[in-house]
């Protein structure tokens, strides 16, 4: 008879459940040690998705492929199954097959199967859960955005604190730029460097940390009010101008963890990103890769704020 263990989570208000199939020192919560923060002891709200890892799942002949996504930590191979849900084969940069992901089609429910040493399944569990948590939170006003994110005490609220994400193509300088906050910016701190979530609540904005920070350990279950956000762009000088609206819902989509042929999830996300530019200012950074740009986008972003 098999044994279920179940482990809930808690991420961007979000409550989720990881159940292992007879879990062993083989397949177990030791494979996400990111995790351990976000840990609750039972549900304390509704569950946005459960996710089954059982070593047994096999794979759907049944399947069209939609098609491979070069990840930059390896491949992804889409599948849409006949009854509209997903599968997913998840490969790392050696290209070994680590996970297979099945997902019905609001990703609520999701099973997995992991393969190969302890690194291979880490890699593949903790990209089915981040797909899961993306795509599944879509449709509850949350969006997860790969950006840096540092934030700042808010001027006008003991306590609260305001979230400035930076985005930017792969390799521009997202780090570089947030690192040069926590240098130069008083009291300045980073809440994630890599998958920062994004939820829009009884009508507030909230930033939060996530479990996905890249190669950057910050792992950090807080929250912060959206204060802006900005794409970085490399540049001779430094210079930073704010975006009509057209130009910030291009700006920010493609930073999204995404699925634009899904036309639910797709139109989810493109709702949330038009709901937050509503009220919350983008810009973007020419900068070089120096103190005074992060001088200049502090003042910048944090002005509006203290104005209010």
């Amino acid at each position: 008879m098999e044994r279920r263990s179940n482990h809930y989570f808690e991420i961007g208000r979000h409550v989720i459940s990881i159940g292992f199939i007879d879990e062993d020192d083989t397949n177990s919560m030791s494979l996400l040690p990111a995790f351990e923060t976000f840990a609750t002891s039972s549900p304390p709200l509704p569950l946005l998705f459960t996710l089954t890892v059982d070593d047994s799942l096999r794979p759907s002949r049944n399947r069209r492929l939609i098609r491979t996504f070069d990840t930059g930590n390896g491949d992804v191979v889409v599948y849409r199954l006949p009854d509209d849900g997903y599968q997913f084969i998840m490969r790392n940069i050696q290209g070994d097959n680590c996970c297979l992901l099945i997902a019905d089609s609001h990703f609520s429910q999701c099973r997995c199967a992991l393969n190969g040493d302890y690194s291979m399944r880490s890699f593949g569990l903790n990209n089915a859960v981040m797909m899961a948590f993306a795509f599944a939170a879509s449709y509850h006003n949350t969006i997860l955005v790969h950006a840096s994110t540092v934030t700042l005490p808010h001027p006008n609220s003991n306590g609260m604190r305001l979230a400035f994400p930076f985005v930017a193509a792969s390799g521009t300088g997202k780090s570089t730029h947030t690192s040069l906050w926590l240098k130069t910016i008083a009291d300045a701190e980073l809440i994630n460097d890599d998958n920062l979530i994004i939820r829009i609540e009884d009508g507030t904005i909230w930033a939060y940390g996530s479990p996905w920070s890249g190669k950057t350990p910050c792992y950090r279950k807080r929250r912060a009010v959206l204060g802006a956000v900005t794409r970085i762009e490399r540049a001779p000088t430094n210079s930073i101008r704010q975006l009509a609206p057209v130009e910030a819902f291009a700006s920010i989509l493609p930073a999204c963890s995404n699925m634009k042929w899904d036309e639910a999830i797709n139109g989810n996300i493109c709702d949330t990103i038009s709901a937050v530019l509503e009220t919350t200012p983008q810009y973007t950074l020419y900068c070089l890769p120096d103190d005074d740009a992060a001088l200049l986008s502090h003042k910048t972003l944090t002005d509006r704020w203290k104005k209010e």
